[in-house]
């Protein structure tokens, strides 16, 4: 089981050197050539589960901790999604960002590109852009899991294959 601290300290590390700044976009040197790095949008920070947004459905509820863009991701999301028994966010799904999702606490079934397999405290999914991809919580107790999503900015989200 993953205890508040490794959660914050995980949670951290993404947001960490997320600075927003009014000066001009920095620039980075490259061989002899210059690349513009785009402005942030998100500032540095240490947030606590209490000043996560939470939003409660009827499958249990979802703590946002992190949602916008930064230097190396767009449209990012970093959260905690709390599944109650017998529950799931919604059937297995895909979209173009790719996703980690790692299990906290609780049991369940990992369900990747109709392949599934159980989940458990420790196990991380990485689901690739349009690879279907979900998790259910078959055990008796609430099912925690941290989910971190993004896109590239400056990277075109590659087309959904046939």
């Amino acid at each position: 089981m993953l205890d508040s601290r490794h959660l914050l300290w995980t949670l951290s590390l993404l947001v960490t050197g997320c600075a927003s700044t009014s000066a001009p976009p920095p620039t980075a040197t490259r061989a002899s050539s210059t690349v513009s790095v785009a402005p942030m949008s998100q500032r540095s920070a240490i947030v606590s589960q209490a000043d996560a947004r939470r939003d409660d459905a009827d499958w249990g509820a979802f703590y946002t901790y992190f949602e916008g863009g930064s230097y190396g991701a767009r449209d990012a999301l970093a959260g905690v999604a709390v599944i109650d028994p017998g529950q799931e966010i919604h059937p297995p799904h895909e979209h173009a960002e790719e996703e980690y999702l790692m299990v906290l606490e609780g049991t369940g079934t990992w369900h990747l590109n109709g392949e599934t397999r159980a989940a458990e405290a420790g196990d991380l999914l990485y689901a690739a852009p349009w690879d279907v991809h979900g998790i259910t919580n078959t055990g008796t107790e609430p099912l925690r899991f941290v989910v971190w999503k993004w896109g590239a900015p400056g990277v075109a989200a590659p087309e959904r294959p046939e």
